[in-house]
C-alpha cells in the first residue's frame, strides 16, 4: 500500500474506533509539568490505569521534589496499576531530575508563552522524555497539533498496514497529521491509544484479532502468532563416526639374551615383613561378691533343727 492510500485510511479508522472505544480529554486544570508526568504514566498503558497511577503519586507524596528523591522501586510500588510501573517510574524520576537541573524549580508554565518550535526542541533534549510524552504535552498543554504514538499504537498501525517497517522503526507515521485535523486530533489520539494498549496487553486475544481483521481483512499474516511447541519425537540414531585406521605395527624385534643385570632388575623386590606386635591378654576382671544380707536378731536366736538321719542303725555284736 502506497503512502496516499494509507493516508486515506485514517479517517475510516477513526470512524471504526469511535464505535468501539470511548475518547478521553486531557484535564485542563493540570500544569505543563503535570501533563508531562502524566504522559510518562500513560505511555504503554490504558487511560484509566494512568489516571490511577498519577493520582497515587499525588496523594502519596508531598510534592514533586519528594518524588524526585524517591527510589524507583518505591515509585513502582505506588504505581502498581500500570502494566510496566518500573519503566514509568524511571521516566518520571529522570524527567524531574532534568527539569530541576535546568530550572531549579518544578514549574514549566513559561513554556506556554514561548514559540512552539523552540519549546518542542527543549523538551526533546530533556532526559527521560520520549516522542510520545513530547507529543502529548504539545497536544494537551501547548495547543499544538501532534498525535502521540507509543509502541502499542505503532504495532497496531503496522498490523493494519498503515505504516511500513522503515517508518515504524523510526517512529514516524507519514500523513497522519494531514489526514486527521487538529480539531479531531485529541479524540483520534485517545481512541488509537486505547486500541494500542489493548493490543499490547494481549496481542493473542481473539477479540482484538477479530476487530483488526474487521478493519483490514488482509492483515492476517501480520498478526502476532504464538510459536508452536515442538512435539518430542524419536531422534534418529546417528552412526558412530569413523575412527581413523590404526597405524601399522612395527615388525617384532629379536629378543636380546638376558644378562645378569637384567635378571636382577627383573626380580621383584622383596617387601619387608612386618611382625605383628604381641598383645597381652586382658586380665579377667574380678568382681566383688556382694556381702550376705545380715539377719535380724529374731532370726539369729532361733536354734537350727538337726536334720533327721534316715539311715539304718548298726547292729550291736552279740
Amino acid at each position: 500500500m502506497n503512502a496516499s492510500s494509507r493516508t486515506a485510511q485514517f479517517p475510516t479508522l477513526h470512524k471504526v474506533l469511535k464505535k468501539h472505544y470511548k475518547p478521553y480529554s486531557p484535564d485542563s486544570g493540570r500544569t505543563v509539568l503535570d501533563h508531562l508526568l502524566f504522559a510518562c504514566c500513560l505511555e504503554e498503558a490504558s487511560h484509566d490505569a494512568a489516571e490511577e497511577a498519577f493520582a497515587a503519586l499525588v496523594h502519596t507524596f508531598f510534592d514533586w521534589n519528594e518524588v524526585r528523591v524517591t527510589s524507583v522501586s518505591e515509585l513502582s510500588e505506588v504505581m502498581s496499576s500500570l502494566p510496566d510501573p518500573r519503566s514509568a517510574a524511571n521516566r518520571i524520576k529522570r524527567v524531574l531530575h532534568a527539569v530541576f537541573e535546568e530550572t531549579f524549580a518544578f514549574d514549566l508554565e513559561d513554556s506556554r508563552k514561548k514559540n512552539l518550535g523552540p519549546t518542542v526542541a527543549w523538551l526533546n533534549k530533556l532526559d527521560g522524555t520520549t516522542p510520545f510524552t513530547v507529543a502529548y504535552v504539545v497536544q494537551a498543554a501547548l495547543g499544538g497539533h501532534a498525535i502521540p504514538i507509543d509502541d502499542g499504537s505503532m504495532s497496531v498501525l503496522r498490523v493494519l498496514d498503515l505504516v511500513d517497517e522503515k517508518d515504524a522503526a523510526a517512529g514516524n507515521v507519514p500523513g497522519l497529521e494531514r489526514a486527521i485535523p487538529k480539531s479531531k486530533g485529541i479524540e483520534f489520539g485517545s481512541l488509537l491509544h486505547e486500541l494500542g494498549a489493548n493490543y499490547a496487553a494481549n496481542p493473542y486475544g481473539a477479540a482484538i484479532r477479530e476487530f483488526l481483521l474487521s478493519i483490514n481483512p488482509d492483515c492476517k499474516n501480520r498478526l502476532t502468532t504464538r510459536r508452536a511447541k515442538r512435539k518430542p519425537g524419536r531422534t534418529e540414531e546417528k552412526a558412530p563416526p569413523e575412527q581413523p585406521a590404526a597405524p601399522a605395527a612395527d615388525p617384532p624385534t629379536a629378543e636380546k639374551p638376558k644378562t645378569a643385570k637384567t635378571k636382577e632388575a627383573a626380580r621383584p623386590e622383596k617387601t619387608p615383613r612386618v611382625r605383628a606386635k604381641k598383645t597381652k591378654p586382658e586380665s579377667p576382671r574380678i568382681t566383688k561378691k556382694s556381702a550376705p544380707a545380715k539377719k535380724s536378731p529374731a532370726q539369729a536366736d532361733v536354734p537350727k533343727k538337726r536334720a533327721s538321719s534316715k539311715g539304718i542303725a548298726k547292729r550291736k555284736p552279740r
